[in-house]
């Protein structure tokens, strides 16, 4: 049976704020949580990575930067290639070049987004402040490609000596639990990383949350499976970080459930495109 894994993604993690994998078996319709994992640096998650294992991921961060973006900073327009480029840059050369594209812009279309980021409602990949989702992609794609993930739609990677492309072993997909969450709860805040703001609204729309993935509320007709401890740990966790791992969880379970049915792409659209990338159920 294949492994899945939800990771909810930091690009600057600590032990105080790890990066959060979840992993998990679809059986049917249900997804079953087996355990939570926690890793306290980049280094960590490389070294992870790295393991021979297989399983099917979901990770929150965005894979690609809009096309919009790229062509007018005259990097390479081939998936791989812009991503080598974009790791060579470090974060203050990056913030520079994304506000000198925002500042050439009319007020109100600073930033550009990418063909998903609408319908799944998520912040712009190119993004530096609030989230940092820029960051996110420049700490993780660049250590998914080192390690020989298979990304699809984006890039398979060749086995070495080989002519044809590797068996896919370890398959990641860019998940946002955001998109999950507001099909549940609308607007309502679950999560909060500052203490003032971790209120009893939002210790209750954690309960509402689960709530609704165990009984398979949400349109991917999935039903997560808990055991009383993990519930009481994911409904205590304020800052939301393991409930986001379980989301990402859930929707790689969706994908991973296309994929058996015969989706190559595991969900993914076939019209994607293959600079940007896409948000899995989006």
């Amino acid at each position: 049976m294949t492994k899945l894994v939800g990771c909810d993604f930091s690009s600057s993690p600590s032990a105080r704020k790890p990066i959060v994998m979840a992993w998990g078996r679809l059986q049917g319709h249900v997804v079953v949580l087996e355990r939570l994992e926690s890793l306290p640096s980049l280094d960590a998650f490389a070294q992870w990575l790295s393991q021979p294992r297989e399983w099917v991921g979901g990770f929150d961060m965005p894979f690609g930067l809009p096309r919009e973006l790229v062509a007018k900073l005259g990097w390479p327009l081939e998936w791989k290639a812009c991503m080598r480029h974009y790791a060579t840059l470090d974060r203050v050369a990056i913030r520079a070049e994304f506000a000198g594209f925002c500042d050439a812009r009319p007020v109100g279309s600073k930033f550009v987004h990418r063909a998903c980021d609408r319908p799944a409602g998520s912040s712009p990949s190119m993004k530096w402040v609030n989230p940092p989702v820029a960051f996110m992609l420049h700490a993780g794609v660049p250590r998914l490609l080192d390690a020989g993930i298979a990304l699809p739609g984006l890039h398979v990677p060749m086995a070495t000596g080989a002519a044809e492309p590797e068996v896919n072993k370890r398959v990641a997909l860019e998940a946002y639990p955001g998109l999950l969450a507001r099909e549940i709860l609308g607007n309502r805040s679950y999560k909060s990383d500052a203490r003032a703001k971790q209120t009893s609204e939002r210790l209750i729309a954690r309960k509402d949350l689960l709530n609704g993935l165990e009984t398979g509320t949400s349109r991917l007709g999935l039903r997560l499976k808990l055991t009383h401890a993990q519930r009481d740990a994911l409904v205590d966790d304020a800052k939301g970080d393991t409930l986001d791992a379980v989301l990402c969880l859930v929707q790689v379970a969706w994908g991973q459930r296309q994929h058996a049915l015969g989706d190559p792409r595991y969900g993914l659209p076939s019209d994607m495109d293959p600079l940007e990338g896409w948000i899995l159920t989006a």
